[in-house]
């Protein structure tokens, strides 16, 4: 017998409506099917029917939040099943304890191998055979592709080591910092929960650094010189390269150069530099990137738009959202291709001449691991289905639809132009382009060039120029106060780019860190990052109004308080990424990374007794190889 283990409900149907015969039971499904030449149920979880145990199971002392019981450092770490999934966990277990064999079918990807490994192990079956489902879509042929093309399970369970370490450390480093510094603030007088986490404070360290910036600039009159030029085809404006304090000062160089505000003066072309640029289509959609246009363009939350993209992933319209790539291979190009004609029509477009070579922008096998990037499914929904879509989902599978047929666009090409332009031997620089090829644009007609054209000129023609001084950066030719402008607050969908790019934050001198999160994505996964902008709300520390984010009061205290700390810093979770690597690639234990963690919580000096463990599976080592170390990591000041 064989227990194919879903991830949660509406997972284990699609697999259901993939096999042959399916019979619903209560939390699981009979399924009779040529794949399989033995019986075999099909269950679910409900994501994590695993959890660590609560403090006070480890010591009744540690239920009171109190300085005398930190830190708190289990010898062992427990699990359990909360009360309301017992009964789902029972159904599991029986299933699996008749089982001769396992299928573990959660989301492909480290946190799906944590759930049903978890599960697995908690029921006691570690011990019994193991094969992978590995999909990138719940289309039927994907599924049934998937279940006849089953991976080794063995060559996944240290991604279940990787995963179920960065769970136990996120869950020591977050209590044990929360109860400090909430205490410690409460000793000030301070009351509420002040949450510290590895992901969500150094993110909100970030938003705070530009808030002070905000807040701190000082801003500074300076005045520009800019020139109308007329000339016979009509006019156009160049800026003097150079910013003076005062109109005094801008005046005098112009009285230098025998000119002056306001009035005519002969000028003359010096050069006319024209070339022509072809610009690509943009990549495949990762989910940080379709959560940051989508915010961009239709004001659309990052949370929102996962919940969005997750719904149109179970209805069988786009392929696993959850990625971090911009690619995809040779077997989705092929469908993609062969359905073109289709997508076409559902955007209301036309295309003569697609471009249907695989080009490597988009195409790209080896740089496929886990999931290729957010596309269209082969199943398509009719015009009256699109309709019935809600609107959040209707305008996100649209945009994903056009962002992947773009890539069968000609490039979108225009003729840029830079213009000199001698005035009394003063250089005004003029630039502008001239559309000659909409290209892959005419799907995003809806956000127009706004690039004004420029009249056609030559060198040595002579021209009419009239300056005039221009205060600030305003486009009008008019004398106004302007001054420089402080640097924006952040929009919550540009939080998801700051996030994913969170070691160009860092200084030159951390540069392994930078390369590390510039390999892993920054903080967070594209899973988890809409999730923890959410934690920030929940905590107060951060408010969102008109998609602009802004840290309260009690967000820039924590700030303040843990300035300084490694807990503010993207180079922490560099640090922990790395060494998570390597247990996954079975270079390192976990043993080795929780007892560094535990250094890092030790915050009177006090060492741990020794590193913790977990519960193995069976016939798999968690200390085949140690090379390398974590560093030791304490938190400034103590």
């Amino acid at each position: 017998m064989i227990t194919i283990l879903a991830e949660k409900p509406d997972q284990a149907r699609h697999y259901a409506a993939a096999f042959d015969r399916a019979s619903r039971k209560d939390g699981y499904f009979e399924v009779i099917d040529d794949l399989f030449n033995e019986p075999v149920f099909l269950t679910y979880g409900f994501g994590h029917l695993v959890e660590l145990v609560e403090p006070a199971v480890y010591d009744p002392a540690w239920e009171k939040w109190s300085l005398n019981t930190l830190p708190m450092l289990p010898s062992h770490y427990r699990f359990c099943v909360p009360t309301d999934k017992q009964k789902q966990f029972a159904i599991v277990k029986r299933l699996l304890d008749r089982s001769d064999a396992i299928i573990v079918a959660t989301d492909s990807d480290r946190e799906g191998e944590n759930i049903a490994r978890s599960i697995i192990t908690q029921s006691g079956n570690a011990d019994k055979p193991i094969r992978r489902l590995w999909i990138n879509s719940l289309e039927t042929d994907e599924i049934r592709r998937g279940f006849a093309e089953l991976k080794d399970g063995a060559d996944f369970v240290s991604s279940y080591w990787e995963a179920q370490s960065r769970q136990i450390a996120d869950w020591l480093v977050g209590l044990n910092a929360t109860r400090l510094f909430t205490l410690l603030l409460r000793q000030k007088g301070l009351q509420g929960t002040y949450s510290v986490g590895r992901v969500q404070t150094p993110t909100l360290a970030m938003i705070a650094a530009r808030q002070q910036a905000i807040e701190n600039f000082k801003p500074e009159k300076f005045v520009e010189i800019h020139g109308d030029f007329q000339t016979d085809n009509g006019s156009y404006s160049g800026k003097l390269d150079q910013r003076f304090p005062s109109a005094d000062e801008a005046e005098a160089l112009l009285d230098q150069h025998g000119l002056a505000i306001g009035r005519p003066s002969p000028a003359t072309v010096q050069t006319v530099a024209k070339k022509e640029k072809r610009e690509a289509s943009p990549r495949l959609y990762s989910l940080s990137d379709l959560q940051a246009r989508v915010d961009k363009v239709y004001h659309i939350g990052p949370a929102s738009t996962l919940a969005a993209v997750q719904a149109l992933y179970e209805a069988k319209l786009l392929s696993y959202p959850r990625t971090d790539c911009n690619f995809i291979t040779e077997g989705e190009f092929t469908y993609l291709s062969a359905n073109l004609s289709s997508y076409l029509l559902l955007l209301g477009v036309e295309l003569h001449n697609p471009e249907m070579n695989a080009k490597k922008r988009y195409v790209d096998g080896k740089k496929v691991q886990e999931h290729y990037a957010i596309i269209p499914t082969r199943n398509l929904p009719s015009a009256a289905d699109l309709d019935a879509l809600p609107a959040t989902q209707r305008t996100i599978y649209q945009d994903v639809l056009a962002n992947t047929a773009a890539m069968f666009y000609p490039p979108h090409v225009y003729e840029e132009t830079i213009i000199l332009t001698n005035a009394g031997g003063l250089i005004f620089k003029t630039q502008g382009k001239v559309e000659r090829d909409p290209g892959w644009k005419i799907l995003f007609s809806s956000e127009p060039d706004k690039d004004r054209p420029l009249p056609q000129v030559s060198e040595e023609q002579g021209v009419t120029t009239t300056l005039a001084q221009k205060e600030g950066v305003t486009t009008t030719l008019a004398q106004k106060e302007g001054v420089t402008t402080p640097p924006k607050p952040y929009t919550e969908g540009q939080l998801i780019t700051l996030m994913k790019t969170a070691g160009r934050t860092l200084d030159a001198a951390d540069e392994a860190a930078r390369k590390t999160l510039a390999e892993t994505e920054g903080l967070g996964t594209e899973a988890t990052r809409s999730g923890i902008i959410e934690t920030l709300k929940r905590q107060n520390y951060i408010v969102v109004r008109k998609s602009t984010v802004s840290v309260t009061k009690k967000g820039m205290l924590l700030c303040n308080v843990l300035s300084g700390s490694k807990l503010t810093s993207p180079a922490f979770t560099a640090e922990w990424e790395t060494y998570l690597k390597k247990i996954r690639l079975h270079e390192g234990t976990q043993e080795r990374f929780l007892s560094g963690i535990q250094r890092f919580i030790v915050f009177n000096g006090r060492s741990p007794q020794g590193p913790a463990s977990v519960h193995r599976p069976a016939g798999r080592s968690g200390n085949s190889a140690v090379d390398g170390s974590l560093p030791a990591l304490r938190p400034a000041g103590t």
